[in-house]
């Protein structure tokens, strides 16, 4: 498998010291290879705004989800669904689902998995060699352990909690997701269905207090609304102007894309830009702020609220059974930045 991160390359080891040969088969197609120009981190490392250490992708996190799904289950058909659930993810992701209006569920990208799967060649070809139905792969969400109701703790959520929060904010070390990867089994929840949890409260804690550092960062922060909410008027005003299509987001790096916006013919355009991926801040108001570029969005909340073990063998949620992890949880509920977030552009 190539990867170009050392430091992603030894995290993705943690998540599964093996790493199968089918799923080096899987990852290796047309479809899932345009992940790797598809940034994780709200397309951040286009812009100041949020500092990060590396590209972090959206074929990364893919693999990263499959592989844990992998060591909990040794499940052929749930690794593969986790690998593939994101495979209708365009560039800069979920600013389809701002462009679409959906700011909060964020799953407007999701009802293309299927077409893009069925109509792959390749993926269809693997498939029939494994004797896997369609069916079985095209939604990971029929598996609890790759996918389950929020907030719950699943692959998934998991993944792009550790992985983003090793690439910003330094919220994980790859000592602190050892430690804490490896205290992790799989449960049974309320309802009586399986779902990863934690076997010591101190871990579960420590899961916590890092996790809420990238709940804070996108469940409301200025700075992470300004980043998502400006791809989509940039990406629409573009579109309007028939420079890119959304279908160009399918097709096209975040890379490709950002180096059309730089060369637009339109300088109100590629002002905006210039101006936007230098910004290191944003100014926040609660009132809105005249004659400047002045975003007020309500985003989806991601936090989780993990099973934990407890001396009588039971798994119970971390906020039944911890002040610390209560706290935590009920802090990103209310949690609000400024009402209003600005820069000094003329889009």
């Amino acid at each position: 498998m190539e990867l170009e991160n050392e430091e992603i390359k030894k995290y993705l080891q943690i998540l599964s010291k093996e790493f199968p040969a089918f799923l080096i088969e899987y990852a290796n197609v047309p479809e899932m290879q345009r992940l790797k120009g598809i940034s994780m981190v709200s397309a951040c490392e286009h812009t100041k705004l949020i500092p990060y250490k590396f590209f972090h992708t959206r074929y990364e996190h893919s693999l990263g989800v499959a592989l844990i799904v992998w060591h909990f289950t040794k499940d052929k058909k749930q690794a593969i669904a986790g690998l593939y659930h994101d495979i209708a993810t365009p560039s800069f992701s979920h600013v389809v689902d701002y462009l679409h209006g959906d700011y909060e569920k964020q799953e407007s990208t999701e009802e293309l998995t299927e077409t893009i799967i069925k109509n792959s060649k390749d993926i269809m070809k693997l498939l029939n060699r494994d004797n896997i139905k369609l069916e079985e792969v095209i939604d990971y969400h029929i598996y609890p352990i790759a996918d389950n109701d929020s907030p719950k703790l699943s692959a998934d959520r998991l993944e792009y909690t550790l992985s983003d929060g090793l690439v910003t904010q330094d919220a994980f070390t790859l000592e602190s997701i050892d430690r804490i990867y490896n205290n992790i089994k799989i449960l049974k929840n309320e309802q009586g269905e399986d779902e990863i949890g934690f076997e010591n409260l101190d871990i579960a804690e420590e899961y916590l207090r890092r996790s809420s550092i990238m709940w804070h960062l996108f469940c409301g922060n200025s700075e992470n609304n300004m980043i998502m909410q400006f791809w989509t008027d940039i990406l629409r005003k573009m579109a309007k102007e028939n420079y890119i299509t959304e279908e160009d987001l399918y097709l096209y790096s975040e890379k490709e894309i950002v180096d059309k916006i730089r060369n637009c013919p339109n300088k109100k355009i590629r002002d905006a830009f210039e101006i936007f991926s230098n910004s290191t801040h944003v100014g926040r108001s609660d009132t809105e702020v005249k004659d400047k570029y002045c975003i007020s969005i309500k985003v989806k909340k991601r936090y989780t609220n993990p099973l934990v073990v407890c001396e009588d063998g039971q798994a119970r949620r971390i906020s039944d059974i911890s002040q610390i992890g209560k706290e935590l949880i009920e802090d990103i509920k209310h949690y609000e930045d400024s009402k209003y977030a600005y820069l000094n552009i003329d889009l």
